[in-house]
C-alpha cells in the first residue's frame, strides 16, 4: 500500500473534544492545534505505530482513524500495563467525559478498579483476565457512569463519597465526611471536596495517587495543577481540602481522571503538593470553562 494513500494515514476528525487522552498517550505524534488534537506527524516505527493503536483505542469519540478505518481489534493494547502494580484501562468513555480509568493490584491477588472505561461484558472479561476485581471505587459524580455495570460484572463493592452518591445512589459502600479511611489493606481514601462535593483521592501504599480531577499534571505548567476552570462544587473548598490532605499523603505515582500522569520521587510531590495548596488558596470562583485548562 502506497503510504501517502488515505488508507495509510492516521487523522484525528471532527469528533475530537480535546480531552487530551491522546497526546498523553501519543506525544510525539498528536499535538493540540487549534483547540483540538491533530497528528502532526505521521508514524516512522513500530513503537510509535503502537502508540498510536493506544491513543485511538483510548479516545472516547473514537475520533483517531487510519485513513477511512478506526483501529483494528488486534492491536488493542488495553489494559495497558503502566508500573507493576497498576494498568491504564483505556477504552475511556464518553458518559465520563473522557476520563481516564486504571486497575490497582493488591498484594492477595485481586485488583480494583478506579473509576470505569466504557462498558461492555468484553472488555470486562479483558479486565478480569488479570484477575478477580473485587472494588470499584469512583472518585467523583463525574466518573460514575459504568460504576454500577462494572460492580455487578466483577461480583465487587461499588464505593462513592455522600457528597456525590446521587450519581451512584445503590453503592455498596459510601464514604462520609473529610477524614481519611482505610478502605483495604495500604488504600486509603481521602475525601477532597472541590472539583465535586464528593471528590476522592484513593492512596495506595504510599505510592500510587488516584486523584480524579482534584488535580493533575500539566505539561504546559511542568507541575501539579487544579482545573480551576472546570471546578463544579467550590475552589475554595478544593484549596481547604489540599491544605489539609497535603501533609498527609506521600506517592511517586499521579495518576489523574483527566490530564497527563507523572512518576517523581515521593518528597518531590510532597512539595510540589504543599505548593498547590498555597496557589489554590488565592484562586477566585470563576465560570466554568473547559477550552481554558491547561493541558
Amino acid at each position: 500500500m502506497n503510504e501517502h494513500s488515505p488508507d495509510a494515514t492516521w487523522h484525528v476528525d471532527h469528533r475530537c473534544t480535546n480531552c487530551d487522552v491522546a497526546r498523553q498517550l501519543a506525544p510525539d505524534l498528536v499535538a493540540e492545534v487549534d483547540g483540538r488534537s491533530s497528528v502532526v506527524r505521521q508514524p516512522r516505527t513500530e513503537e510509535e505505530e503502537k502508540a498510536l493503536h493506544a491513543a485511538a483505542f483510548s479516545c472516547h469519540t473514537r475520533s483517531i482513524r487510519h485513513g477511512t478505518r478506526g483501529p483494528h481489534p488486534e492491536f488493542d493494547p488495553f489494559p495497558l500495563r503502566l508500573t507493576e502494580h497498576v494498568h491504564l484501562c483505556g477504552h475511556n468513555s464518553p458518559h465520563t467525559v473522557g476520563a481516564n480509568s486504571y486497575l490497582l493490584r493488591r498484594p492477595a491477588g485481586n485488583l480494583m478498579m478506579i473509576d470505569t472505561p466504557r462498558w461492555s461484558s468484553a472488555l470486562a472479561a479483558k479486565y478480569t483476565a488479570l484477575g478477580p476485581v473485587t472494588d470499584v471505587l469512583l472518585t467523583h459524580r463525574d466518573h460514575a457512569a459504568h460504576g454500577r455495570q462494572y460492580a455487578d460484572r466483577f461480583g465487587a463493592r461499588l464505593w462513592i463519597h455522600e457528597g456525590d452518591l446521587a450519581a451512584a445512589p445503590d453503592a455498596d459502600s459510601v464514604l462520609r465526611g473529610t477524614e481519611p479511611v482505610e478502605i483495604a489493606d495500604g488504600v486509603t481514601a481521602h475525601p477532597l471536596p472541590g472539583h465535586t462535593e464528593g471528590s476522592v483521592l484513593y492512596l495506595a501504599d504510599d505510592t500510587y495517587c488516584f486523584s480524579g480531577d482534584s488535580f493533575y499534571w500539566s505539561r504546559t505548567d511542568g507541575d501539579i495543577a487544579v482545573a480551576e476552570s472546570v471546578t463544579w462544587y467550590s475552589i475554595t473548598e478544593l484549596a481547604a481540602s489540599l491544605a489539609r490532605t497535603a501533609p498527609r499523603v506521600r506517592f511517586e505515582w499521579l495518576l489523574p481522571g483527566h490530564g497527563d500522569r507523572n512518576h517523581l520521587p515521593a518528597d518531590e510531590f510532597a512539595r510540589r503538593l504543599r505548593d498547590l495548596a498555597a496557589r489554590t488558596a488565592d484562586l477566585s470562583p470563576r465560570p466554568v470553562d473547559f477550552t481554558a485548562v491547561r493541558w
